[in-house]
């Protein structure tokens, strides 16, 4: 019984980075691999397709079967309470926060208990139009160096307070 308090404890006290890496963009990819190797917080990114990583001991590639929600199942099933997720898919986000765990979008918007159920609100009303045949704008607009600054610097306050903290 010690021995699965310990473990539990410990599991408490580290933080590990998952990236929903199909869709996050390179330029996002690249802070991350800098902060990672910086702090040494493990980070695996997640995706059907291989993806190149620095050989560094704490980033991992972790490739999974093609298919809808595949990889978003795959983080949703491994993160833990600490965990900090990068994605910009808003139901996943909301698994992982209901788990515990931080989401963080590639824009440097980290969602919240209480912002994500209004982000999920929004999305489905939009996907119902979409359905309905109501022609709505193109996707969000391409990440410019504002969106790339406020992740950085929303990425490092989370992980200076995580370490601060252990």
């Amino acid at each position: 019984m010690f021995m699965l308090e310990y473990l539990k404890t410990l599991r408490e006290n580290t933080m590990h980075i998952w990236v929903d890496a199909d869709a996050c963009p390179v330029v996002i990819k690249d802070i991350l691999f800098k902060a990672a190797k910086r702090t040494k917080i493990p980070m695996t990114l997640v995706a059907n397709r291989f993806i190149q990583t620095p050989s560094v001991d704490n980033i991992k590639m972790l490739k999974v079967p093609a298919g809808f929600d595949v990889a978003d199942n795959e983080i949703v099933k491994r993160v833990e309470k600490n965990d900090l997720v990068i994605t910009g898919d808003i139901p996943l986000a909301a698994e992982v926060i209901e788990k515990g765990a931080q989401a963080l979008n590639p824009r440097g918007e980290l969602y919240s208990v209480s912002s994500i159920k209004s982000k999920l609100n929004m999305r489905d009303f939009m996907d119902t139009m979409r359905s309905s045949g109501v022609q709505m704008g193109g996707g969000p607009p391409p990440l410019n160096q504002t969106d790339r600054q406020n992740f950085a610097n929303h990425l490092d306050r989370i992980l200076t307070q995580f370490l601060s903290q252990n």
